[in-house]
């Protein structure tokens, strides 16, 4: 494909790597088209910048005239009348990840970063790194592909004519006819694990089918390959027993390649030292809160001094990183009240993610407001992990799962389970059916000094823009 111009069309283009493939395509020369059930930011905004058409809804004639390839996203399934008209008429199809890998990642170096947390922050800061380094050296300037907006960038994607590719390895699956994760298609040269855990409980059975997909990337890595894998998980333990490339562990444990020490959050900065191997590396700082952002810093920085970045150029860059968008987000400030968007999507992540604020706004009322979206909260599988997460919080109010009647009701969550046992435990908890009605009852009884983070992994009804106007509104 690389060899001319094509016409491709992406079948589900709003999607955040689709979107980010429409637009790295386009670099590449090809005229691209797309659709999707509904256009919504962030990617309409980044496809209508990029003069990208998306035609809506889902539609045979969207195909008219016949391109030369049709990506088809991973949200797309038998039945779509757009994957109807590709079968009937055999036309070349593929995937996201497979025309990655073929456009882009063959000749290149790959490196990759997984795992079931910190992705997308930690491959945004790894691309910083690179970008930094470039200023010494032109040929370090990266491509890269991001699942979420990186905000020194301005973007989730980048394309360069040198050698090294960064790319997010998600593990979700591939599309209706490739149920294997996406991860296998990028055959890294290095490979970042930042955590493995069970998630994406619509497509994996239990924790031991997780581990397997997680097992089967780093068995991709060559000998001469570098992996750098969480110290303080069995689960990434035992996915990278069998690896044939050096290893490198990185977190809190003494015997650890790369050990975090000192940690603390000062000044408006998270700042730690770095110890290599039983010596003082480097200390490092960034704008950035909360252990596991440090733990994702750590992990990236490590790889880049695997590959030859040095460590003066690594420290420079974590202290210049701002962060991606929707993830620890200050979205407004009303009323000396702070709204925080984050794209949490499992327990833990919730989790770290409240303990980050707790370290950033110590004195403050902390509450939540949480929109079951994700594949996985939208379960029970996780409920008890759910509670003890929300119970960082000092207040909590629920909206319910999207679409619940997607999900049976024996394996749906059910959050008003979640407001009962955060009730008993001490925690109050609210539950209210959309973003309307919590904005009505949240907004009066706010007040000056409180932290409001909002967590989803969608538009959550338009609560983002709802909360401050109503706040602003407010008469006291």
């Amino acid at each position: 494909m690389t060899s001319s111009r094509k016409h491709i069309h992406l079948s589900g283009i709003c999607g955040t790597a689709m979107a980010s493939l429409a637009g790295l395509l386009q670099l590449q020369g090809h005229r691209i088209t797309g659709s999707d059930k509904a256009a919504y930011p962030p990617m309409s905004d980044l496809l209508q910048s990029l003069g990208i058409p998306v035609l809506e809804p889902y539609s045979e004639s969207n195909l008219d005239p016949v391109p030369d390839m049709v990506v088809i996203g991973n949200a797309l399934s038998r039945g779509n009348p757009e994957v109807e008209r590709v079968l009937d008429e055999r036309m070349p199809f593929t995937s996201m990840a497979a025309l990655v890998h073929e456009e882009f990642l063959q000749g290149r170096e790959s490196l990759v970063v997984a795992g079931t947390h910190g992705k997308t922050t930690t491959t945004s800061m790894l691309s910083w790194i690179y970008q930094v380094a470039s200023h010494e050296d032109a040929a370090l300037e990266p491509s890269f592909l991001i699942g979420g907006v990186a905000e020194n960038f301005g973007t989730s994607f980048q394309l360069r004519p040198t050698r090294t590719f960064i790319i997010e390895g998600d593990e979700y699956d591939t599309a209706f006819f490739d149920k294997g994760p996406k991860f296998l298609h990028y055959f890294p040269d290095a490979l970042i694990l930042t955590h493995v855990e069970f998630d994406h409980a619509d497509i994996y059975a239990d924790l031991e089918a997780v581990k397997v997909a997680f097992k089967r990337l780093v068995n991709l890595v060559p000998r001469r390959g570098l992996l750098v894998a969480f110290d303080g998980s069995t689960n990434v333990t035992e996915c990278i027993g069998k690896a044939f490339c050096r290893v490198e562990r990185y977190g809190f444990k003494p015997e650890s390649d790369w050990q975090i020490r000192n940690l603390r959050h000062m000044d408006g900065k998270t700042q730690w030292e770095v110890w290599r191997n039983g010596e003082l590396w480097s200390e490092l700082a960034m704008q950035l809160a909360g252990e596991h952002n440090a733990l994702n810093a750590t992990a990236a920085a490590a790889l880049a001094a695997g590959q030859g970045i040095s460590k003066e150029v690594i420290r420079t860059a974590l202290g210049g990183f701002k962060s991606v968008k929707r993830r620890l987000e200050v979205r407004d400030v009303i009323r000396g009240i702070t709204i925080i968007d984050d794209f949490a999507h499992h327990p833990t992540a919730i989790r770290e993610t409240l303990r980050a604020l707790r370290s950033v706004y110590p004195d403050s009322r902390l509450w939540v407001v949480l929109e079951p979206r994700s594949n996985t909260l939208r379960r029970k599988v996780l409920e008890n992990e759910l509670v003890e997460s929300l119970r960082v919080a000092d207040r909590v109010i629920l909206a319910g799962v999207y679409q619940q009647q997607r999900i049976p009701d024996t394996e749906r969550l059910h959050p008003e389970d979640v407001v009962t046992a955060l009730n008993a435990s001490g925690t109050p908890a609210e539950l209210h059916p959309g973003a309307t009605e919590i904005v009505e009852s949240l907004a009066p009884n706010l007040k000056s000094g409180d932290v409001v983070a909002i967590l989803s992994n969608g538009g959550f009804d338009g609560i983002y823009e709802k909360l401050p106007a109503r706040l602003r509104a407010r008469q006291n």
